[in-house]
C-alpha cells in the first residue's frame, strides 16, 4: 500500500489516533511519553499527548515487551522501555513495537520505523498525506478521549 511521508494512524489498543511521521532511516518506532511509571506484573503506565497543541494527555496501560538501547539522530545511545500495540493505517491493522522516549520538541507524537512499515507500506516520500487527510476533523480527533 503506497502512503505518504506523514499520515494520520490509530492505535486502537489505547484509542488513540496521531499523525505520524514515517522514517525509514529508522529501524524502529518511537512513541512520545510523558509520565512514564512501573507497574506490577511487568506492566507500564504512561501518558499521550493525541494532539501537539493541547495539554490533555491520555494515560494507557501496556505490558513491558522488553528494553532497548536506541541511537538517536544526534547521536546519543539512551536506554529505552518497548512495549507492543496494534496500529491501523490504510485499512491495515498489525502489530508493531515501539520503543518509549521523550519526542516532547518534535513535530510528531509517533515516529514509524522500518520495522514497523515492513512488508505493507511503501513510502512517497514527496508527498503529504496520501490515505488521510491532511488535518483531522475535531469530532475524530475527540473519539478518543
Amino acid at each position: 500500500m503506497e502512503i505518504g511521508w506523514r499520515e494520520w494512524i490509530e492505535l486502537p489498543d489505547w484509542g488513540l489516533r496521531l499523525k505520524a511521521k514515517m522514517d525509514t532511516g529508522a529501524k524502529s518506532s518511537s512513541l512520545d511519553v510523558e509520565q512514564l511509571e512501573f507497574l506490577p506484573h511487568n506492566r507500564v503506565r504512561f501518558g499521550i499527548h493525541q494532539l501537539r497543541k493541547t495539554d490533555s494527555i491520555k494515560m494507557v496501560e501496556a505490558e513491558l515487551f522488553d528494553t532497548t538501547k536506541v541511537r538517536s539522530s544526534n547521536g546519543l545511545t539512551q536506554k529505552r522501555i518497548v512495549v507492543k500495540t496494534r496500529i491501523r493505517l490504510a485499512g491495515i491493522e498489525k502489530e508493531i513495537l515501539v520503543n518509549l522516549t521523550n519526542r516532547r520538541k518534535m513535530l510528531h507524537r509517533i515516529l514509524l520505523g522500518r520495522e514497523a512499515l515492513q512488508e505493507h507500506f511503501l513510502i512517497d516520500a514527496g508527498v503529504d498525506h496520501v490515505v488521510t487527510p491532511p488535518r483531522l476533523k475535531k469530532s475524530s480527533a475527540l473519539k478518543g478521549k
